[in-house]
């Protein structure tokens, strides 16, 4: 090693290449960058210590595993930037911003002691710790989000509810988890549909006539920007509107919603998110960027094409003009270089200085890391082992520059705050998130859930209140319910009381009969005296 001791801090972050160009996964590849420059400049960490890092722009599942394969086998000649070159251990891997592909690799990397960390993964399974010994993750479980999605059902009255998902992961375990939750809270599932947005246009179909043939106007969706934008277009070109969606956080926020066809078919939908954070230096350090700085970077390149709309030399590309060498980001406006609503962007950067606070604490050289069974009182930096770097990330607690504090329980989760946010056509319309609550797991269970006062749109923007969705009406004074045969328990109807009987209550599952001497009045929700038969005789 050279004497500035690098280590490697390989990072898997990996682009869709379904998508023309996914600014999404290149922005959070420039964070960790980012970051990782940040702790390099850092005199008081890492004792002149240096992270390097390694970036894998695949996709698929194959080509998931085989980077991971790469990382935990040590290739010498795969780690990238910074004079890592010596090193042969990686320390962490940060990703995937999908949970299926994190369950497909966490598994494999967790035999070998390394530690994943995850900035967009929630499905609540990996919080299995005996199935993922070594996962962690910077946003919180879809327990938790589950969880809150039902507090909000219940919070505006919603008993009748049409659940869709997209069918992996992430969107299975999460709708499961909300109908679980919504159901403790006495709400009622008319439908659970799931599908992916490489099936047949029939099993969409399917699910757009489910929807139209329903009777709740409720709608929660567990999925990504890319099915809620099939369900959209498909609504909008049969103009279904009216109905009320309620958004996973892997869509809520999605910034290309703006873009796709039938957008206004989402507009008034609420959900919960990350909170939005402030990093400063970010946006210059974005606004710098310049292919010559990753000269052999194909992901650059591709995406300096598609920004300017022009072929640099190296490429094939003969459908543009070739880039002048005078393009600049200092003075686009675009997806990448907004840092306005650092969200999920935030848990990148936040990823990052856990792995770094964690080799902080091994090289710093406190009692829980001194090397047992031997002369040497600390371990050697320049032979940290990966299980090091996992059980220290277990002991890390910092807050950021932004005051949010970082930590993880015994599964590796992170606490849960969120924002609950509703989406809105602002004056530019675009749609965006307005935030109008918070829900913060630390707090006392019946403070969990606060609505600020923030107006709320509705329904596509066609409702003024919030929107009812029921299966029946509430039984008022008079009538008591009948559940009807083969529905929900939401759904019954109400029957009058016979005569001789009331019931002043609503929602009544029986009637009281009157006492001898009284007897039920028209409306049936009260006894009155009868009338004394002696006057009639007169």
């Amino acid at each position: 090693m050279r004497d500035r001791r690098p280590f490697s801090l390989k990072d898997l972050a990996l682009i869709n290449k379904d998508e023309s160009f996914n600014f999404r996964e290149f922005k959070f590849a420039q964070t960790m960058i980012f970051a990782i420059n940040e702790i390099n400049k850092n005199p008081e960490m890492l004792s002149g210590v240096r992270l390097g890092y390694k970036i894998y722009d695949n996709c698929g599942t194959m080509d998931i595993l085989r980077a991971a394969l790469a990382l935990v086998s040590g290739l010498k000649e795969d780690v990238g930037d910074v004079g890592c070159t010596d090193t042969e251990a990686v320390q962490a891997i940060l990703g995937h911003s999908g949970s299926s592909p994190t369950i497909a690799f966490s598994q494999i990397v967790g035999r070998f002691h390394i530690p994943v960390i995850s900035h967009f993964a929630t499905c609540a399974c990996l919080s299995n710790r005996r199935e993922y010994p070594t996962f962690f993750r910077t946003i919180p479980s879809d327990y938790y989000q589950s969880k809150a999605l039902a507090k909000l059902v219940r919070h505006f009255g919603w008993t009748w509810v049409g659940a869709v998902a997209v069918d992996n992961e992430y969107g299975l375990n999460g709708i499961m988890a909300f109908i679980q939750a919504a159901e403790e809270y006495g709400v009622c599932i008319e439908y659970s549909e799931a599908f992916s947005s490489s099936d047949p246009p029939h099993v969409v179909q399917r699910i757009i006539e489910t929807i139209k043939q329903s009777t709740s106007k409720v709608i929660m969706a567990f999925m990504s920007h890319r099915e809620i934008k099939i369900i959209a277009s498909e609504l909008y070109k049969q103009n279904i509107t009216g109905l009320q969606w309620i958004g996973s956080d892997a869509w809520i926020t999605d910034s290309s919603l703006t873009d796709s066809e039938g957008h206004t078919i989402l507009v008034g939908s609420i959900g919960f998110t990350v909170g939005k954070a402030k990093i400063p230096g970010l946006e210059e350090h974005l606004r710098q960027l310049h292919p010559s700085q990753f000269p052999n970077s194909q992901f650059v390149k591709d995406f300096w094409e598609e920004v300017f709309d022009c072929s640099l030399n190296e490429t094939v590309n003969t459908q543009r003009q070739p880039c002048s060498g005078l393009e600049s980001l200092q003075t686009v406006k675009s997806q990448f270089t907004d840092v306005s609503e650092l969200r999920f962007t935030n848990n990148v950067y936040k990823s990052v200085f856990a792995v770094a606070h964690a080799l902080h604490h091994i090289i710093k050289c406190d009692d829980d890391n001194k090397e047992p069974f031997s002369n040497r009182s600390c371990f050697d930096p320049k032979h940290i082992q990966p299980w090091q770097t996992l059980q220290n990330l277990n002991r890390v607690n910092f807050t950021t520059v932004d005051g949010e504090r970082v930590y993880f329980d015994s599964n590796g989760d992170s606490p849960a705050r969120y924002e609950l946010v509703n989406l809105q056509i602002t004056e530019r319309g675009n749609v965006e998130g307005e935030t109008v609550g918070i829900y913060d797991s630390s707090f006392p269970n019946d403070h969990q859930f606060i609505m600020n006062n923030i107006p709320v749109v509705w329904a596509n923007g066609l409702l003024e209140k919030v929107p009812v969705s029921v299966c029946s009406n509430k039984c008022l004074p008079g009538t008591y319910k009948v559940l009807q045969k083969g529905k929900p328990m939401c759904c019954h109807d109400c029957v009058p009381c016979p005569a001789g009987e009331i019931t002043n209550l609503t929602e009544s599952l029986q009637c009281f009969k009157c006492p001898p001497e009284y007897w039920s009045n028209n409306q049936r929700d009260a006894c009155i005296p009868k009338p004394d038969s002696s006057s009639w005789r007169h």
